[in-house]
């Protein structure tokens, strides 16, 4: 039984079949996800996963719920001081899901990918993208940013765009490791690009 305030049984059943879908996605591709392959790496009675998820397109809508949950676990409760300590804190974000969060970054690539195939997906993938871009737009609002909205969209569009490019891009296992100094450079030219851009006049 639970308590009051803590998940329900089923809540908890889901977020477990959705991480084991990811981490499977993340070690096979989408070929490897199934309803009974989830049933068996999550350790559940067959059926579970066809249970609390119908269909396919319902069980990776599953995943882009977690994985946007899991970026904003993982991405500041409250802004940095100054530029400074933003380049240092996304660096450092940058480093775990280049190391011990890259399966995670690998399975969100290849289920971002499905939504460009299936229509049904997209909704799911935008109100995904929709949550964890507001959060990186409050960010850049308390760093000074004139138009919060649209700076966010270009942070998010170059820090997709890096970790694609460290994890699978062409030379992304001739790269050496990643060096959170390295990344803290780099996100500080990010910020630059972006705080420092002249907002757009009327057309």
């Amino acid at each position: 039984m639970s308590t009051p305030g803590s998940p329900s049984p089923a809540a908890d059943r889901r977020t477990l079949i959705a991480d084991t879908a990811i981490a499977l996605v993340a070690a096979g591709g989408l070929r490897s996800l199934t309803h009974r392959a989830v049933d068996g790496a999550a350790g559940l009675p067959a059926g579970s996963t066809s249970y609390y998820f119908r269909t396919r397109a319902a069980l990776i809508g599953a995943c882009y719920r977690r994985l946007a949950e899991a970026s904003l676990t993982d991405a500041p409760a409250q802004a940095p001081a100054d530029r400074d300590a933003a380049a240092r804190l996304f660096g450092d974000l940058l480093h775990r899901w280049l190391t011990v969060d890259r399966e995670r970054q690998l399975a969100r690539f290849e289920l971002s990918l499905e939504a460009a195939r299936n229509p049904e997906l997209e909704p799911e993938l935008r109100e995904a993208g929709l949550a964890v871009r507001a959060r990186a737009a409050a960010v850049l609002a308390a760093l000074g940013a004139g138009d919060p909205h649209a700076s966010a969209e270009l942070l998010a569009a170059w820090t997709d765009g890096l970790l694609y490019d460290r994890l699978a891009g062409a030379l992304a296992r001739a790269r050496p490791a990643p060096d959170p100094a390295e990344l803290a450079s780099t996100v500080r030219r990010m910020l630059d690009a972006v705080l420092d851009a002249p907002e757009a006049g009327p057309s």
